[in-house]
């Protein structure tokens, strides 16, 4: 069964900052994992917990759960991910 994914205005603006091909591989990595549960995925600690975070590539996406609903809540580079 498939997880749902809802986009933030954020994080939509997010992935729109990004160039195509790293866009699509972030788009190709969150559909593996709402599909299959797969990936490289932890859960945060301390201001962010309740939160996890998926990381494709130098990115790392930033989601909460709720029942049947993956809710994206930022893409960010590695190097501004934890600021």
């Amino acid at each position: 069964m498939a997880l749902r994914i809802d986009w933030s205005e954020e994080a939509r603006a997010d992935i729109r900052g990004l160039d195509k091909p790293t866009a699509m591989r972030i788009f190709a990595g969150l559909l593996r994992f709402a599909r299959t549960g797969r990936g490289n995925v932890k859960e945060l600690q301390g201001d962010l917990a309740g939160r996890f975070r998926l990381r494709v590539g130098d990115y790392r996406v930033f989601f909460s759960l709720a029942g049947e609903t993956l809710r994206i809540h930022g893409v960010n580079h590695r190097s501004e991910a934890y600021r």
